[in-house]
This record gives C-alpha cells, structure tokens and sequence, in this order.
C-alpha cells in the first residue's frame, strides 16, 4: 500500500496473503483500499487484478468505455478558436437531460485586434447518436455579450448585447473520461442600433464527463 496514488508515493504497509482489502475509491489506475487492520492505502491496478473475490473467482475492473459517456450526466470542457476575426477561449459545463438531450452553460473571453470582451451563454445541445464514438449535435441557444473597444483616438462606448444562435459539431470519444468536440456557431447579435450583427464562431477544444 501507497501513501498516494503513485509509484512516486512510498510503500508504508503490506497486505499478506489471505487478508481482506475493502476498494474506497479510484483514481486512474490506483485504488484506494482499506485493510482489515484499518489502515488506508493506494495500490495500483495491476497489483489489485492479482487479488480474488471472496468466493474465489479473479477480480476484474471495468474501463471506462462509450457507453459510460452515453450514460454520463455531466461534462465540463474548454475550446478555443475564432470568434468573427478574434480570438475566443471558452469553459463550458453540461448536464444530460437524456442521451439525446442536455443543456449547457458557456462562458466565453474575446480577444480582438479593435476590442475585447466576454459572452455568456445557455444552450441546448440535441444529439442523434450519443453511442456513435463520432456523435454530431445540434445546438440552439440565447445570452448576452460585452464587447469593450480598446482605447482609441476617439473612444468606443462599452456595450451589452443580447444574443442568439444556432450551430453544430461533433463530440468525438477519446480514451477513458475524456472526449474531443469541434463546433460551428453562426450568431445574431441583437444591438441597439439600426441594424443587428452576424457572427461565425469556430472552436475545438477537449472535455470530461462524469
């Protein structure tokens, strides 16, 4: 048994044969175990499938696979990418309403030549095939965005603008808990002028699910 869930962590206690270990938790390919003497320790995958069940049988772990993220109800994830000519860094969280349908809240920095600013958003995703490992979706969704000019020789007034858009992409399943997304987002900024803006966003990025 480990103090960490490493093999940078040293060993402060050993379980014989025979023994009972009870699995508290897991951390990528460590398990945290407690034995019979109390003691709580980390021991690594590879030792923990030499073990037996109680009624003999061999201990199996199951990897995380496609269907945990079909079955998955959250996911927190961060893209980046281009935002009408500027540069665009986005976190976005999600929770599954079903395998076909979630909502997602998004927060988003602009960075431009001419300004900067943020965007919040609240969206909702559709995807046809959530066991596909290559899954297209469909988003719809509505929020504000604050663009503040950078300073010039006539300076620009800060202003928020509500938002609206429409977009698709695709969630690609990786390896273990995490997946890749790619995504098209076309927006319609609602100004208080005489005309409203049209905005075309591109973004890849990773994610998590859980």
């Amino acid at each position: 048994m480990h103090t960490g869930p490493g093999r940078g962590y040293p060993i402060f206690n050993v379980v014989d044969r025979g023994e009972f270990v009870e699995v508290l938790k897991q951390r990528t390919e460590w398990y945290l175990v407690r034995a019979v003497n109390g003691k709580e320790g980390w021991v690594a995958r590879s030792q923990m499938e030499l073990t037996l069940q109680p009624d003999g049988s061999p201990t199996s772990f199951d990897d995380v696979s496609l269907e945990d993220l079909t079955n998955a109800k959250w996911e927190l994830g961060v893209l980046a990418g281009d935002f009408g000519g500027a540069n665009i860094v986005s976190l976005y969280g999600g929770y599954s309403l079903n395998p076909n349908v979630s909502v997602e809240l998004w927060g988003s920095r602009i960075l431009g030549n001419f300004s900067n600013g943020w965007m919040g958003s609240v969206n909702l995703v559709h995807e046809a095939f959530p066991e596909w490992r290559v899954s297209p979706f469909f988003t719809l969704g509505a929020g504000v965005i604050r663009t503040e000019p950078k300073s010039t020789i006539v300076q620009g007034e800060d202003r928020t603008d509500q938002i609206g858009h429409v977009g698709g992409g695709f969630r690609i399943y990786a390896t273990r808990r995490f997946l890749l997304r790619a995504e098209y987002k076309s927006y319609v900024v609602f100004t208080s002028r005489d005309e409203n803006e049209e905005v075309e966003e591109w973004k890849v990025g990773f994610a998590f699910f859980f």
